[in-house]
Parts: C-alpha cells; sequence; structure tokens
C-alpha cells in the first residue's frame, strides 16, 4: 500500500503534477492519498495532472485517492491512461467535488477536463471525457448534466470477472442516497455517483467500495 503526498498542499495555476506506478507480475498495490486534492483558484494558466498506471500480468491495482476539491475558478486538466495486461485486475475510485457548499464556497465558473483512457494488451477498451467550462454552476443545475448535484464519482473495475460481478455490484448500492448505477461490458464494470454533497457520496461510496473489494479501505482514509 503506498500513499501519494503532495508537499505543496494543493495544486495552483499552472502547476503541472505528474504521477505513474506499476504493479509488476503477481504484485498488488494499491494507491491512495492521506487527503482531499485541492486545486485552487487561477487567473488565467491551467493546472494539469498527468497519472500514468500499468498493471503486469497476473497483477493488480487499485488506485483509491480522496476527493478532488475545485475551488471557485479553478481551471484543471486532469489526464488518465492505464495500460493493463489480459490477465491483470484494475480497480479504480475517483471523486470529484465542484466548491465547497459547508464553508459557503460554490464553484460558479471554472474549467474541468477530466479524460481517461484504459488499454487492455495495447487495444483500447475504456474512453471517458468530462468537459465543464464558464458558468459551471449554471451547467451542473441543468437537468441533463448534474440536476444541482456537485459531487461525483466514477468506479471502474476491469478483470476478468468484472462482467459477472454485475448483480453483486447492483446488490450493493441498494439503500444509497446518491443517484447511482452500475454498468459492465466487454470485460469491465463501471459504477458512477452524483450528490449534492460530497459527504454523503462518500459514505455512500465508502459502503459500495468495502463490499465490492471484501477489504477495509485504505487506513489513511480514517486519518
Amino acid at each position: 500500500e503506498a500513499v501519494i503526498v503532495n508537499t505543496a498542499g494543493g495544486v495552483a495555476c499552472g502547476d503541472v503534477l505528474a504521477i505513474s506506478g506499476r504493479a509488476e507480475s503477481g504484485a498488488h498495490l494499491v494507491l491512495s492519498t492521506p487527503a482531499a486534492e485541492k486545486i485552487y483558484r487561477s487567473d488565467g494558466p491551467v493546472a494539469r495532472i498527468d497519472v500514468t498506471l500499468a498493471a503486469e500480468a497476473g497483477a493488480r491495482l487499485d488506485w483509491l485517492p480522496q476527493e478532488t476539491i475545485l475551488f471557485d475558478q479553478a481551471r484543471l486538466h486532469r489526464r488518465f491512461e492505464v495500460d493493463l495486461a489480459g490477465t491483470s485486475r484494475f480497480l479504480a475510485f475517483e471523486a470529484l467535488m465542484l466548491g465547497r457548499p459547508a464553508h459557503g464556497d460554490l464553484m460558479s465558473e471554472g474549467v474541468l477536463r477530466d479524460r481517461w483512457r484504459v488499454r487492455r494488451d495495447g487495444r483500447l477498451i475504456f474512453a471517458d471525457a468530462l468537459r465543464l467550462e464558464g458558468p459551471v454552476a449554471e451547467l451542473l443545475a441543468r437537468p441533463t448534466i448534474a440536476a444541482g448535484g456537485r459531487a461525483m464519482a466514477q468506479f471502474l473495475y476491469v478483470a476478468p470477472d468484472a462482467e459477472a460481478r454485475l448483480e453483486a455490484a447492483r446488490a450493493l448500492l441498494e439503500g444509497a442516497e446518491s443517484e447511482c448505477g452500475a454498468s459492465a461490458w466487454n470485460g469491465l464494470l463501471a459504477v458512477r455517483f452524483l450528490a449534492p454533497r460530497m459527504e454523503t457520496l462518500r459514505r455512500d461510496a465508502a459502503s459500495f467500495l468495502m463490499g465490492f473489494r471484501e477489504a477495509p479501505l485504505p487506513r489513511v482514509w480514517a486519518g
């Protein structure tokens, strides 16, 4: 279990973070963070976070950072590139909070571009992109976008048994207060969460993750 620490305490305008991790053949690697990542407001330059992950044959890699919080007028481009062997297992959970409603800080404007690419044996199997620019609060209020939700998360599981675990995943989501749903195809399983507050989403996601992984959350989540 490895913990990634941002010694700067957050990401400011124009900052660039590059994170990479690899689980070698037969290994089980869990990557996490000790606290939420904060993306501060920018007067123009865009901050970047590039994450590159890989799992070799027979390995398992769990990517379980705590949530990313975007302040008002934050500007962030984030990119995930994941390369997997056909017999490896990959599990990822990423949560975003747009603003801090509990502190009266709403993200009214800003930029967020979040891009995911996952490859198995060199072949693209998952591509996802989220783009919010300009009047973020207005966009999130639209029923077809977030219906007022400000906390969102994506869970992804890529493994030989991913599709077979769909019904079990849906059973774990029963009773959740967040809006959530699960689907599976082509050897992967995806779950999305949406809630008005991070506390609600985090509670639902923690219950789901512990049940799905059949293991406790990373120790730093309890800090």
